[in-house]
């Protein structure tokens, strides 16, 4: 499986920014897809973010769009997640995701059910 390190977090005031990192330990094939996934205390994990390297148009929860970005490096083999205007309720560990998901339409849909490598994860602790 590939290796995902994760990197970025910390704390922030309300309204401040983060961008985290996620370095895969290989290559990633056109057919992958990486994205964030994040975990509260006390509450499952939830998706936030993710992106196909066919150059599909990524795909966001509601709860964070218009304040995240993700993108991704193809030379550096690295997703990362830009995080704007952050809020307390942002609080949580992020992992990020590698997904074999394959081309065409329902990507996304792949990445969220089937399985594959995760990262150790950062915490990311938005103050009030």
């Amino acid at each position: 499986q590939v290796q995902l390190v994760e990197s970025g977090g910390g704390l922030v005031q309300a309204g401040g920014s983060l961008r985290l990192s996620c370095a895969a330990s290989e290559h990633i094939l056109s057919s992958d897809a990486m994205g964030w996934f994040r975990q509260a205390p006390g509450k499952e994990r939830e998706f936030v973010a993710a992106i196909s390297w066919t150059g599909a148009m990524p795909y966001y929860a509601d709860s964070v769009k218009g304040r995240f970005t993700i993108s991704r490096d193809n030379g550096k083999n690295t997703v990362y997640l830009q995080m704007n205007s952050l809020k307390p309720e942002d609080t949580a560990l992020y992992y990020c995701a590698h997904r074999t998901a394959g081309y065409g339409g329902g990507w996304y849909r792949r990445f969220l059910s089937i399985t594959g490598s995760w990262g150790q994860g950062t915490q990311v602790t938005v103050s009030s």
